[in-house]
């Protein structure tokens, strides 16, 4: 199967504040996953809250680039409720880091080869630690801590060709919004492996910081729990928050007189 394309259904897709948002759920999105990777196809994947959705409404470069992922998943209870708003009545929320335990399990019993590309090294090495005790068998190929800077055109040649000469089939790319993707992006057809962008998954793989209960994800109220934790998060959910209900509550309301 090694080269060849794998056709997936299409989903029903929609566009919120121009960016696309695919109802997907765990099930679906690890059956991708695994399909595109048993080929070795270059994909990327991008896992979508409000901070990523705002951001591609402030930039249409970066709008292109999430638009271009192969799989754009509804993390964040907001954007499940903007598509059920405009139609998927069944949308649920699929995040990173739950789609990030699914697919290491399914990793681990399959014998698929994964990589972790993003975080602090001693991030990397708790996740290595943490890997080995929660998925035995785990296939860890690659697994890298890049310098907090742009890497220079020589540096980057170098990275794609260590991940490529891995064998990873599987890389998670933990460098947070908007550089994960805009990383993915740029390396769709050169990083021979399927690129999930999965953000605090690293953080919560590692155990340096803490997810919220699940009653305040189920509720859309992670992004609180992650403010009383970082309070430096203020401005970020100050300026995007408020803006994402007004913009959604006025594409809803066009959508209405059309």
């Amino acid at each position: 199967m090694e080269g060849q394309s794998i056709d997936v259904p299409n989903l029903d897709s929609r566009f919120i504040l121009g960016m696309r948002i695919d109802p997907t759920s765990y099930s679906d999105a690890t059956s991708r996953v695994l399909a595109w990777a048993s080929s070795s196809e270059s994909r990327y994947v991008c896992a979508s809250n409000v901070h990523v959705i705002m951001e591609s409404h402030d930039s249409a470069e970066f709008r292109a680039m999430v638009n271009g992922a192969d799989l754009v998943a509804p993390d964040g209870m907001p954007l499940v409720w903007a598509l059920r708003l405009f139609g998927v009545a069944d949308a649920t929320r699929v995040t990173g880091p739950t789609l990030t335990g699914h697919l290491l399990e399914r990793a681990a019993a399959e014998g698929i080869t994964i990589g972790f590309y993003g975080g602090t090294p001693r991030v990397v090495a708790r996740i290595l630690e943490a890997c080995g005790r929660s998925f035995p068998g785990l296939r860890v190929e690659y697994a890298h801590s890049p310098p907090f800077r742009q890497l220079t055109a020589e540096e980057d040649a170098a990275v794609t060709g260590e991940i490529n000469a891995s064998g990873a089939s599987i890389l998670f790319v933990g460098l947070g919004c908007p550089k994960q993707e805009r990383w993915m992006a740029l390396h769709k057809g050169r990083v021979n492996a399927v690129m999930l962008g999965v953000g605090a998954a690293f953080d919560f793989l590692a155990g340096a910081k803490p997810r919220a209960p699940v009653w305040m994800r189920r509720a859309g109220l992670e992004w609180l729990f992650r403010l009383v934790k970082e309070p430096r998060l203020w401005r970020r959910y100050a300026y995007h928050n408020p803006r994402f209900v007004a913009l959604l509550a006025g594409q809803y309301l066009k959508s209405l007189v059309v």
